[in-house]
């Protein structure tokens, strides 16, 4: 299957370090899907183009890739 770069809304926590971890994603049709844990953070490439801070993520049992470019979020979906 083909993957593509989706801009998403992302939930973040910010803690007293200045330490990032997404808490939620929202679609653009207002749907909330909460990240149950991030499994590892490191920069990386995306396959779908762009790189920044690859949090991979575990969401509803599913392994998802989450990117922080720049100043905004993306995710590796298989939807455009």
């Amino acid at each position: 299957m083909m993957l593509y770069k989706r801009y998403v809304d992302v939930v973040t926590l910010i803690d007293k370090e200045g330490t990032m971890t997404p808490v939620l994603i929202i679609w653009d049709d207002g749907a909330k899907y909460k990240i149950d844990r991030v499994i590892e953070i490191r920069k990386s490439a995306s396959v779908v183009g762009g790189s920044g801070i690859l949090y991979k993520c575990r969401i509803k049992g599913q392994v998802r890739n989450l990117f922080f470019e720049k100043n905004r979020w993306f995710i590796e979906s298989y939807h455009p």
